[in-house]
């Protein structure tokens, strides 16, 4: 995901509704100051307000308070108290703004005057700022019943623009806790209910939230046809700061789909449109930003000055400090000299200060405190970072706490305080864990911020944990460790998603293995900089791991090259070197356990490009991994509760496409299909088949809505890769995409009981040359609700295919063994009793993810 830097970066996971969470929310449904009155004390507050002078505002509410108090208006008391409560969320003061807004209802819950219109538009906005601070304070649950009441009072009303505020609200409340398509579909919804209605302001705000709502979901396409919509609404209502907002969208969407020069476009009819200097400088610093990307550096030497000058002209405001520590961020990319990037910085930090802005100032003094970190002044960089630590605690800012905290990690590890540096680790992943839905909910941003900001920290809290700990790591050590990289592969698959996957009852590995599985070992090989470690379970045994002396650049180089090597018929000898290495790494020192222990079963957790290898071609000389054991591959240290399909009988729905559609004339026709249906008739499951023309999205979808099935097959083409966008299997009517196809799953999952044991997806690939497309084919299994997928890594002779899931499905129904033992033997036979499919390019493909038994 690229990034895409708004003028607030980081300050978009706290302010979730205020003023830079995305364009839609910046500029529509931000909650304002309410102003019922044109008293000045209500209009110099919102002044304020708008412009990021939070403490004046306090202050000047504060007095208004006091003044309706003195003249027995409860109304307009109760008005200044919600404006109160509003800024002093924009402070991170929950306790006053607590106070504030409880107050402000109870006044309103006591007036002399009746329920009248006045009242209800009152009460209906001080429920929006009640349901902001219920999300803030992490009860999106709470602000979306809230909300819900808010719509309510704005229907009786007829208030069409408060209707669609609250929708809004309430989708940014279901993204808040991971529920994006949820979100969709009530952004949809009151789409549908404007769309007959002529332009306004509420129908534009809708569309504008949908389109960026879908851009943080990865549907590029159809966002971009919506913030087209929004924007000629806004023109056509003449409104040149909403418009540029819908441009500033469509500058970011143009940006993710790689279209740069639209992109730059877009960027710059924003600043040319837009009245506001915030807008202006968020323009531009986000051109700025996507030339570095390209490596446009000479361009970049024009926008510098006139960002600088911009910077300028601004008053300090909350905005216009995070505008200048974005900038030296850039500025910092460019190899600027440090002295000018401390300036900036400095200034930001003085500002934060005479706004009393304690979360600014956090931020501010961090990144100052990065700069030393980078000039290795390490005393000065500590003591700014923890000054920072301590206003990030205390403004509750868990999204700037965790930087400061892995800052101060990498500081003490700099200066060899191992155990100081782990708990600074150990407090960085409890803060990232604290926000796992916050992380997946909000824009694009965060999904940048993912690679840069947030896998670091895991993978470094585990090179301390194995390679630091003093002594050889204990069973606690290890096992804090793997548990680490399993929260980092859960964290992938959200940030794949943008929403939370794993859901639903879980058991651990271990307990799966010790009590039901008694001849299952589990590996987890842990890819660091300069070693391969590798924790490994054998049943009834405590953890136990070794170490690999390969750095990181020559694990990846060896298994580049297998990946490569295992698809060319004249590199058999290389592939069994460079397998057999590897074979050596991972299952070598732990041979004569695993035979001891009578192990018939291995489950690797894989980390980094390990998941782009077939883990049964392993070599140890003579045979084969597969020809020895079965092997499964899971997400992590927990499963979906266990239950073998051997107890229940197969029923099958069935998809294929011998002839791929002519829009996609880079896939070849499938003709060993038809046989491979054939074959899984014939082993007694019962099936039912959709071929060519039958199978569409809409006939696929109808059969999964109402034919009974616990198993799911697709044999056609089809793509796994590290973008959700580009994942997607073929029909006759063209691709469906990951995300509809997880939509099309989760329907079946509401009109049935049964559980999908088993996704095969038996023509697919991986993305060539993508190190996360196992992300796609992963996520595929997890968000259809699977309990086990059988895919493919890479597109093979459909021959040996359709033998191959034949052999499978002949073990599963006949033999009653397990998936990972079934596909072993289908495996084996191909290897053995076929000399034209005896390479491993033809049957190592096939891997099993998820439940093995």
């Amino acid at each position: 995901m690229k990034k895409i830097i708004n003028f607030c970066l980081l300050f978009v996971l706290t302010v979730l509704l205020c003023v830079v969470l995305s364009p839609a929310i910046a500029n529509i449904s931000q909650t304002k100051i309410i102003n019922q009155d044109s008293q000045s004390q209500i209009v110099e507050s919102q002044t304020l307000y708008e412009s990021g002078r939070f403490t004046e505002a306090v202050q000047v509410l504060r007095q208004a308070v006091q003044a309706y108090q003195q003249q027995g208006d409860t109304l307009k008391q109760s008005v200044a108290l919600s404006n109160l409560s509003l800024a002093y969320q924009q402070l991170g003061d929950w306790q006053q703004a607590q106070i504030a807004i409880t107050n402000s209802l109870d006044l309103q819950g006591f007036q002399p005057q009746g329920t009248t219109n006045k009242n209800l538009a009152v009460l209906a906005q001080t429920l929006d700022i009640q349901g902001r601070l219920q999300l803030l304070t992490g009860k999106p649950e709470v602000a979306l019943t809230t909300w819900e009441q808010t719509e309510d009072i704005y229907t009786k009303l007829g208030d069409k623009n408060g209707i669609a505020l609250a929708l809004i609200y309430q989708a940014q409340a279901l993204r808040n806790r991971g529920f994006n398509q949820q979100a969709i579909k009530r952004l949809e919804q009151v789409n549908q209910t404007l769309a007959s209605q002529g332009d306004s302001l509420a129908k534009a705000a809708v569309l504008l939230s949908l389109g960026d709502t879908l851009e943080n979901v990865g549907e590029s396409e159809k966002s971009r046809l919506t913030l087209e919509q929004s924007l000629a609404i806004y023109q056509n209502l003449k409104l040149p700061e909403n418009i540029a907002s819908s441009l500033l969208s469509l500058g970011n969407n143009a940006r993710n789909q790689q279209k740069i020069p639209q992109a730059i476009a877009f960027y710059q009819q924003t600043f040319d449109t837009s009245p506001s200097p915030l807008t202006k400088i968020q323009a531009k610093l986000n051109h700025l930003n996507l030339l570095i990307e390209e490596k446009q550096f000479t361009a970049t030497q024009t926008l510098i000055p006139e960002i600088q000058s911009l910077l300028a002209q601004l008053p300090p405001s909350r905005p216009s400090i995070y505008a200048r520590i974005n900038f030296a961020h850039s500025l910092s990319i460019l190899n600027t000299p440090k002295s000018q990037i401390a300036q900036l910085l400095a200034t930001a930090i003085q500002q934060a200060r005479s706004l009393d802005d304690i979360r600014a100032e956090a931020y501010a003094l961090g990144n100052l405190g990065n700069l030393y970190e980078k000039t290795q002044q390490f005393a000065e960089a500590i003591n700014l970072t923890q000054q920072a630590l301590i206003l990030a605690q205390t403004s509750n800012a868990p999204e700037i706490t965790y930087l400061w905290q892995w800052q101060m990690g990498r500081l003490l590890k700099a200066q060899g305080n191992f155990t100081g540096a782990i708990a600074a680790y150990d407090a960085t992943v409890e803060t990232l864990e604290s926000l796992r839905t916050d992380l997946v909910a909000v824009n694009q941003d965060i999904q940048f911020n993912f690679r840069d900001n947030v896998e670091p920290v895991y993978r470094e809290s585990v090179v301390l944990l194995l390679q630091n700990s003093g002594e050889k790591p204990d069973i606690k050590t290890l096992d804090k460790a793997r548990t680490r990289i399993e929260a980092l592969q859960l964290a992938e698959l959200d940030n794949f998603f943008r929403e939370a996957c794993l859901e639903g009852q879980k058991v651990v590995l271990d307990q799966v293995v010790d009590k039901e599985n008694p001849n299952t070992a589990i590996l987890y090989p842990i890819i660091l900089p300069e070693q391969l470690q590798v924790i490994v379970k054998i049943p009834q045994q405590p953890l136990r791991h070794y170490t690999v002396n390969k750095s990181q650049v020559e694990v990846e180089r060896t298994l580049a090259e297998m990946r490569e090597y295992i698809l060319e018929p004249d590199r058999t000898e290389e592939v069994r070197t460079l397998s057999q290495e590897v074979y050596n790494w991972l299952i070598k020192p732990i041979e004569s356990d695993l035979a001891t222990s009578k192990v018939n079963t291995l489950v690797f957790v894989l980390d980094g490009a390990l998941k782009n290898i077939p883990l049964a071609a392993l070599y140890d000389g003579e045979k084969y991994l597969v020809e020895k054991y079965a092997v499964a591959l899971s997400l992590g240290l927990q499963l979906l509760a266990p239950r073998p399909l051997a107890q229940t009988p197969l029923t099958v729905l069935a998809a294929g496409l011998v002839q791929p559609p002519a829009e996609f004339p880079k896939f070849s026709p499938l003709p060993g299909v038809k046989l491979e249906f054939d074959l899984i008739s014939q082993t007694g499951a019962s099936t039912t088949k959709l071929l060519d023309k039958d199978f569409t999205t809409s006939t696929l979808e109808k059969n999964v809505n109402t034919i009974p099935f616990n198993v799911l097959h697709l044999a056609t083409h089809g793509q796994f890769s590290s973008r959700p966008e580009d994942t997607f299997i073929l029909a006759n009517d063209g691709s469906i995409n990951v995300l509809q196809f997880d939509n099309l799953l989760r329907s079946q999952s509401d009109t049935s009981s049964q559980i999908l044991e088993l996704l095969v997806l038996s023509a697919c690939q991986t993305a060539t040359g993508d190190n996360r497309a196992t992300l796609g084919l992963a996520g595929a299994a997890i968000k259809a609700g699977a309990r086990s997928t059988v895919a493919s890594l890479w597109h093979i002779n459909d021959q040996s295919t359709a033998i191959l899931i034949g052999e499978f499905y002949n073990e599963l129904v006949n033999s009653k063994v397990t998936k990972a033992e079934a596909l072993r033997r289908a495996q084996v036979k191909l290897l053995t009793k076929y000399p034209n499919y005896s390479r491993p390019g033809y049957w190592a493909a096939y891997v099993l993810v998820g439940n093995w038994f």
